[in-house]
């Protein structure tokens, strides 16, 4: 052992200092860099790794330069007599410099492993961004941060080539660990020079040692609390009925007139709502959750209104954009977007007004919880949560906040049918209780046609067909609405007569009732709307021969052609659907079978959308 013990201090000084300065400017630089959008990021990003990259004696080299007496800063430093070449503040900066990438990158990786709709719907609950980043942001990337300090002290601790360069080695001042250990071997001392890589890497290994110890007992603590918690939903609570919303205006208005640029088509839509929920219906990537999105300031149109019970949110004319947290938009996402190191309540409470009493906002988040039902689950965490019960906590931090509306975006693709069907009856309740404009995206018809008096049909970014669930689903406008809303059988057809028209595809003449739009296209039926009957002298009565079937848990769809049997099973004209006792009853019946078009369920289209698309 050495009697001279300075390269321990120094390197120790150095190292600390350099970790805390990197620590506050690693953490700064990589949350900047992860919004920055502007012009140079590659070149930013390139001077930022540079250290971690160039040769230790290059980066000293330029430190040097920098730092030099004819150097800017040296320059700058002279008329003060002072200097940091050969002093131990330049061996602090030179491990800043070099330990500076790995906490960078770090820091930075952790930050993106945050979902961005937990950042989203914080901005839309009203939290600021310094909130976002002092309540969200920096929490769940705390242990990656942890492990980016370790990092950097450990890279600090380990610095030579710049340091020499840069520093010097003077020994008492300037020699750290890794120079004693440089020098003890040029002069053949093996011994000291094994003592101090001894200290080195006990010094740095325990670090690394002591952070994934760390780690390893949070996440026991974790599994631990969410074995522990035993308590079922409902106990202990009082039965109480809740208004979750009052009405902060007495007429509930929503205008979206907005246009956006997207990927592959340009989003034009223009619709009013009032209380009343509008379904947006469409297939995947029509726009609809890119429509909650521009509500809710998470986007921003091109061009356009949006204007919720008189405030206008935004207005591209008069350069109106009222950011997320100033909008009072409630959105629920697909994920829901818990803030997963936050407890149900805390979630819930995460809206509510910042100057609202401690015993007010407890009592304000109580009353959420029973209203959703989730008593006695206030203390436990997302993670410790069914599908379920996470959508509910969703939606009631949504609606803690008082929102003017309510966007929901695919709120029940990720639950199992038996939940979807629960759920879903409960949301129905919750609308109608709410007193504001809510807007609900989804895929799927029935969902739609269950939830939602209104409908708007979206197909590549423009709207197909607005109005009531009945009009859409009985006279959708076009083809594509008729699909939408799950119509299967379709042909292309022209007007014969005032009340006749031709299925070209099917290869007969219907008699129809409704009135026969101007520009007809496609003429269309649904599969549970087609009758069988033994009368082939009935109207719209055509013989039929079985093809193939598909079997559903209680429903048959039997693939059928018109006129003639079939040449190959991808050969048919209609589908039709039947419960499976009444297909017990027809499938040893004799071919042909017939089957009836009833003229009042015969759906006519045009090749354009009929009607204005606002309402």
């Amino acid at each position: 052992m050495p009697f001279d013990l300075s390269p321990l201090w120094i390197s120790l000084k150095t190292s600390l200092l350099a970790t805390f300065i990197t620590f506050f400017l690693g953490i700064a630089s990589a949350y900047w860099m992860l919004s920055y959008r502007g012009k140079g990021k590659s070149l930013i990003e390139g001077i930022f790794v540079a250290p971690l990259i160039l040769p230790p004696t290059v980066v000293g080299f330029l430190l040097l330069l920098f730092f030099g007496k004819n150097g800017p800063v040296g320059k700058l430093m002279q008329p003060f007599d002072l200097t940091i070449v050969f002093t131990w503040y330049g061996a602090a900066i030179a491990a800043t410099v070099v330990s500076f990438p790995l906490m960078y990158k770090t820091a930075l990786g952790a930050f993106e492993q945050i979902d961005s709709n937990l950042l989203r719907v914080a901005r839309t609950l009203g939290a600021s961004e310094a909130t976002i980043f002092w309540r969200i942001s920096l929490p769940l990337a705390f242990p990656g941060i942890v492990a980016a300090t370790t990092l950097a002290f450990a890279r600090a601790l380990g610095e030579f080539g710049a340091t020499l360069m840069l520093a010097g080695n003077i020994p008492g001042q300037t020699q750290t660990i890794p120079m004693a250990i440089y020098f003890a071997v040029e002069a053949g001392a093996t011994e000291e020079a094994w003592f101090w890589s001894i200290v080195i890497m006990a010094t740095s290994l325990s670090g690394i040692f002591a952070v994934n110890f760390w780690q390893e007992l949070r996440e026991k603590q974790r599994q631990g609390k969410q074995g522990g918690q035993t308590r079922q939903q409902g106990q202990g609570e009082p039965e109480t009925e809740v208004a979750l919303l009052s009405a902060s205006t007495s007429g509930v208005e929503l205008l979206v007139d907005i246009e956006k640029q997207l990927s592959s088509f340009q989003l034009k839509v223009a619709f009013t709502t009032d209380e009343q929920p509008l379904g947006l219906l469409g297939g995947s990537g029509a726009g609809k959750s890119m429509i909650l999105r521009c509500i809710a300031g998470i986007e921003t149109p091109i061009q356009g209104r949006i204007v919720l019970n008189g405030r206008v949110l935004f207005d591209s004319e008069q350069g109106i954009n009222l950011p997320s947290r100033d909008r009072r938009i409630g959105f629920l996402v697909q994920n829901y977007a818990l803030f997963p190191h936050m407890t149900v309540a805390q979630n819930i409470a995460f809206g509510l007004p910042k100057n609202l009493s401690t015993n007010s906002m407890r009592s304000q988040v109580q009353e959420q919880l029973v209203a959703m039902q989730l008593q006695g689950l206030g203390d436990r965490y997302p993670h410790q949560l069914s599908g379920g019960q996470q959508q509910r906590v969703a939606l009631a931090r949504a609606l803690a906040s008082q929102p003017e509306a309510l966007l929901l975006d695919e709120p029940f693709s990720a639950l199992d049918t038996h939940l979807r069907s629960q759920l879903e009856q409960q949301m129905t309740q919750t609308l109608a209780d709410y007193k504001g404009a809510s807007l609900l995206v989804t895929h799927n018809m029935e969902e739609a046609y269950r939830i939602c008096p209104n409908l708007l049909v979206l197909e590549h970014g423009s709207p197909v067909h607005y109005g009531s669930k009945y009009e859409i689903f009985e006279h959708p406008a076009t083809m594509s609405v008729a699909q939408i809303t799950g119509c299967k059988n379709f042909s292309s057809a022209v007007v014969q007569s005032p009340q006749q028209v031709e299925a070209i595809d099917w290869g007969c003449s219907l008699k129809v009732i409704e009135q026969i739009p101007q520009e007809l296209s496609h003429i269309g039926i649904r599969a549970h709307q087609i009758n069988f009957t033994n009368d082939p002298n009935q109207e719209n009565t055509f013989p039929c021969w079985l093809v193939r079937t598909s079997e559903t848990p209680h429903r048959m769809t039997l693939f059928l052609t018109l006129h003639s049997p079939a040449n190959s099973p991808q050969d048919y004209h209609l589908q039709a659907e039947v419960f499976k006792e009444k297909w017990l009853t027809m499938k040893e019946q004799p071919f042909p079978w017939y089957v009836t078009l009833d003229p009042l369920r015969l759906i006519l289209m045009s090749g354009q959308v009929t009607g204005d698309s606002e309402r």
